[in-house]
């Protein structure tokens, strides 16, 4: 359904995405302890101020995706200003002016695998609050790129030339997930964005992921997000599996509590429990209960 834009500032698109609703704030969007599965703003810029609206979309619950649609040309401001929009707001999609947009056409755009998975992933951990070092990022963003074909912790560590032993501390020296969760988070996510197709097909999807069948992906999809895969053929867009993700590794410990308080300051802690106190040895592959399931 074509919807026109023209007075709108923020528009909501949900699950079953059947159509646009006017929000005026995208703080009017429910927060849960659970992502909002599937949720995104649309933030017309050509409207109201853009300091304000800036202000507005990075109070938007986490793992809500923004789709920015830029004004008119003859109103545009200058480049320095969009970078920095880009920046500060961390959007899913940049669309050109459009007098009038149609759901569909969001619906495919919220699909759509990132371009740069790995630059894409790790810009909106940024965004989030997780903050490391450029080496520790570089690290970040090369696992995930790894991911689409590395499947053990000792192919990441050869792919990084590092030791299994210095990658573990590493990770574990920022407070950060395991290597072996990031390995294969990175593969659950690939398949999971790649399930919204509607011609995609689990079996498949599993198999060229290195998982003996979709079942085994389904699974490990569980095991590390506590999402299924059939969820990907209602709910779209990225940013919610990343944020279901983080907070299991949250819940089970795998944050340092500075990270965890960062990341969710309402959770409950732990009581007495230490995030990350195991991770070298998970890390060096004595007890990995995610890697010692896989191919």
């Amino acid at each position: 359904m074509r919807v026109p834009l023209e007075g709108h500032r923020f528009l909501g698109l949900f699950p079953p995405y059947r159509k646009l609703e006017v929000l005026d704030h995208p703080q009017q969007i429910p927060r849960s302890p659970s992502p909002n599965r599937g949720f995104a703003v649309l933030w017309n810029t050509g409207l109201g101020n853009l300091a304000s609206g800036i202000r507005s979309v990075r109070a938007r619950p986490p793992g809500v995706a923004l789709i920015i649609l830029l004004p008119p040309t003859s109103e545009m401001v200058d480049q320095d200003f969009l970078l920095e929009l880009m920046r500060a707001c961390r959007p899913h999609s940049v669309l050109p002016f459009l007098p009038e947009i149609d759901t569909d056409e969001l619906v495919a755009i919220l699909r759509r695998f990132p371009g740069q998975f790995d630059v894409e992933v790790t810009d909106y951990l940024a965004w989030r609050g997780m903050e490391v070092d450029l080496d520790t990022r570089r690290l970040l963003r090369k696992t995930l790129e790894l991911s689409a074909d590395i499947r053990t912790v000792s192919g990441l560590a050869r792919g990084l030339y590092m030791s299994r032993r210095a990658l573990g501390r590493r990770f574990m020296s920022r407070g950060l997930p395991v290597p072996s969760h990031w390995l294969h988070f990175g593969r659950v996510l690939r398949g999971s964005i790649q399930l919204q197709d509607p011609r995609a097909n689990l079996f498949r999807i599993g198999c060229d992921l290195g998982y003996p069948d979709g079942f085994a992906f389904s699974n490990q999809l569980n095991r590390l997000t506590g999402l299924r895969p059939s969820m990907m053929k209602s709910c779209f867009g990225w940013e919610w599996i990343v944020e279901s993700w983080l907070l299991k590794e949250a819940l089970n410990g795998h944050l340092s509590p500075t990270l965890r308080n960062m990341l969710y300051p309402t959770l409950p802690t732990r009581g007495q429990e230490q995030p990350g106190a195991g991770a070298l040895r998970v890390a060096e592959g004595s007890n990995d209960p995610v890697r010692k399931n896989q191919p």
